[in-house]
């Protein structure tokens, strides 16, 4: 079967390796659809896993069945996710699923950008999700980076009469945008430098959108009735963003950091201001749990949210190069889903 192994953002092989054999309590997917994540193109991030095969955000048919699995048939379309906890241990029982041990060693066999994957026994137990008939492979997709959205929202407590300001509106800002509407927010304010992801973030639910390089802060407190945002989103790991988010964030508000940072990012916190005069929640969130799967498979069954505006590209497997170089350089694309079956 074809495998794309990755070396970095411009060097993407497509290989020939056989089909994963599965075990008891396993399944083999056929993959459908596998989306780009930014994180697959966060070349820093990805140095470790050079010579691996990526792709966490798919969604396939089950076309065989490990023995002693009840739960799943061949024929199933499903969506899966790649990191789950044990349930088991310190971190599971006190809530904090995505600090356990065992999701960081979870994963599919070999990444999601292949022909088929073997799920393991502990993923086919806690990181299979059905894909009901109204929604497609395509939105399947979403099923794990909706997820982690979500999750994040939550953590951070957002409420309807909140104001949210989403800052960087790529796709999990956009998701942020979405899922903030699902959940009947108030005000959403969204920013870029890109006017066509500011159009779009509009078409999808924000309120009012800035331009980043603008005066934010006369921006908000114009449309805020004096006030800042209670909920500020930074989707962007740059510290200048995370620095500007502080600035952003009203009395007693929360900024969610959840774009991903450089390790060696530093950041130099005005303690007094941020917790005794401001009363600041600073926090950030990182994958999901099954529940956050189930719950993101629900709200787009529902219709309360829909992410087919996110799909930019649609490619044939045999052009992933092209794909992983879009999704880098960030100008045209959005969401590029590849489709190991073409």
């Amino acid at each position: 079967m074809r495998v794309a192994t990755y070396y970095n953002n411009q060097d993407i092989r497509i290989e020939e390796v056989s089909v994963p054999k599965i075990g008891e309590g396993e399944l083999l997917l056929k993959v459908r659809a596998a989306g780009i994540c930014g994180s697959d193109v966060t070349e820093w991030y990805r140095t470790k896993k050079m010579g691996k095969v990526l792709g966490h955000e798919i969604a396939g048919e089950v076309v065989e069945v490990g023995q002693g699995v009840k739960q799943y048939k061949k024929g199933d379309r499903v969506a899966a996710s790649h990191h789950v906890p044990c349930y088991e241990c310190h971190f599971c029982k006190l809530g904090h699923h995505t600090l356990c041990d065992t999701l960081r060693t979870t994963n599919f066999d070999p990444g999601g950008f292949a022909e088929w994957i073997r799920l393991p026994a502990i993923n086919v137990r806690y990181g299979v999700y059905a894909l009901p008939e109204e929604l497609t492979y395509e939105e399947g997709i979403f099923v794990e980076p909706l997820a982690c959205t979500l999750r994040g929202q939550h953590k951070a407590n957002v409420r309807p009469e909140q104001t949210v300001l989403v800052m960087g509106c790529g796709n999990a800002g956009l998701l942020h945008i979405l899922v903030a509407k699902a959940l009947g927010i108030k005000r959403i304010v969204a920013t870029d430098i890109n006017e066509r992801r500011l159009e779009i973030a509009k078409q999808l639910g924000a309120d009012f959108v800035f331009q980043a390089a603008g005066d934010l802060e006369a921006s908000l407190r114009k449309i805020n009735e004096g006030r800042l945002a209670d909920v500020v989103i930074p989707c962007v790991g740059l510290k200048p963003v995370t620095e500007q988010a502080l600035q952003l964030v009203e009395r007693g508000g929360t900024v969610l950091f959840f774009g991903l940072h450089n390790p060696e990012q530093i950041l130099a916190l005005p303690m007094y201001r941020v917790f005794w005069e401001q009363g600041l929640t600073l926090m950030n969130s990182y994958a999901a749990s099954p529940e956050d799967h189930r719950e993101a498979v629900k709200l787009m069954q529902e219709g309360k949210l829909s992410v087919k505006k996110l799909i930019s590209h649609r490619l044939p497997f045999a052009e992933i190069a092209k794909a992983f170089e879009l999704v880098s350089k960030a100008k045209e694309s959005l969401k590029v889903i590849i489709d190991p079956t073409r």
